[in-house]
């Protein structure tokens, strides 16, 4: 049967996603407890929000805990090599500027063998949301020292104790040239947990959200002076910025109103140590995104890729002499 075009216009106009149109048939396997589950349901809570079209939506990881993300989504996903999340998201930004793009990485997978690929991004500042999911442990490989471990932690890496102190990822993302837009949240607020994560994802720009989020299996007290004191948290505050609800506001008193403009302030903050400051931390909208930089390059098309890979067989074909085909023209 034929459906009127009116009919299917007001179809189109009347489509609305739900939660349940993100979730993939699989059913997460992490532990229960593990801040992983937080950040899903705050990542499938936006695009339902933001009514992102499942098809149109791209989740990139590496190898970790943290990487079985692009599984439990409804959309497109590419679970890739350790380290390399991020090139792979930015050759997908590239060719396809149209598509919504999130990138979910561990303290593992993005700040040891990651490290390069990590810096450049910020300085590339392409178009995506970045969610660092940092639980100071390798998790997936049962509980080696990653590069945010606390000093003095006992690990299978680390039978005595960690000798080194703890890298930060946010001072040092805040400290690469380029960069437009740095935030950090824990798994246990998961109303800021999303807030957050909304506020980077509609910043244009490379958005690198830190989530100090609890493994239950091999760190499972270590946020507890946090998770148990509310005064412990620095909230940061802003008209622009994190909205706090009243009864979230009751709990947590301990607010900053902060500019994110001010880069050397956001520098300070995210220095702290006894607090754990969330929020939005520094953002500056006029850093070029480098797809836009690239506008005006011939367009990927087929008929182009077709034309490309012609051209380079072309270079080592060996053209045979019988007449049976015919070499390039010089």
């Amino acid at each position: 049967m034929t459906v009127p075009l009116t009919q299917c216009l007001l179809r189109l106009i009347d489509e609305n996603y739900t939660l349940t149109d993100y979730q993939s048939d699989i059913a997460p396997r992490w532990c229960t407890g593990c801040g992983d589950n937080s950040i899903l349901t705050a990542v499938q809570r936006l695009c339902r929000d933001e009514q992102l079209p499942p098809e149109k939506t791209v989740v990139v990881s590496g190898i970790g805990c943290s990487s079985r993300f692009p599984h439990y989504m409804n959309a497109y996903g590419f679970h890739g090599l350790h380290g390399r999340a991020l090139p792979v998201a930015e050759g997908i930004k590239l060719r396809r500027p149209d598509l919504h793009v999130f990138v979910t990485t561990g303290d593992g997978d993005c700040c040891s063998i990651g490290a390069a690929h990590w810096i450049h991004a910020i300085r590339y500042n392409m178009d995506m949301t970045v969610l660092l999911h940092d639980n100071e442990v390798y998790g997936l490989t049962k509980m080696q020292a990653s590069p945010t471990s606390p000093r003095g932690l006992k690990s299978n890496t680390t039978p005595r104790g960690a000798l080194l102190d703890p890298l930060n990822p946010l001072t040092v993302t805040l400290g690469v040239p380029n960069v437009s837009f740095v935030a950090q949240a824990v798994d246990w607020i998961p109303e800021v947990l999303f807030n957050i994560i909304a506020q980077a994802y509609r910043h244009k720009g490379f958005s690198f959200v830190r989530v100090l989020q609890r493994c239950p299996e091999f760190m499972d007290h270590r946020f507890d002076p946090w998770v148990q004191d509310p005064s412990k948290m620095r909230l940061l505050v802003h008209a622009d910025g994190v909205q706090l609800k009243p009864d979230i506001s009751r709990i947590y008193r301990n607010q900053e109103t902060h500019d994110p403009t001010d880069l050397h302030r956001a520098r300070e903050v995210a220095s702290l140590t006894e607090e754990i400051p969330v929020g939005v931390l520094y953002r500056n909208s006029a850093v070029p995104c480098y797809e836009d930089l690239r506008e005006g390059e011939r367009p990927n098309t087929p008929g182009l890729i077709r034309t490309v890979l012609n051209e380079e067989f072309d270079k080592v074909t060996i053209w045979p002499e019988d007449g049976g085909a015919t070499a390039p023209a010089e």
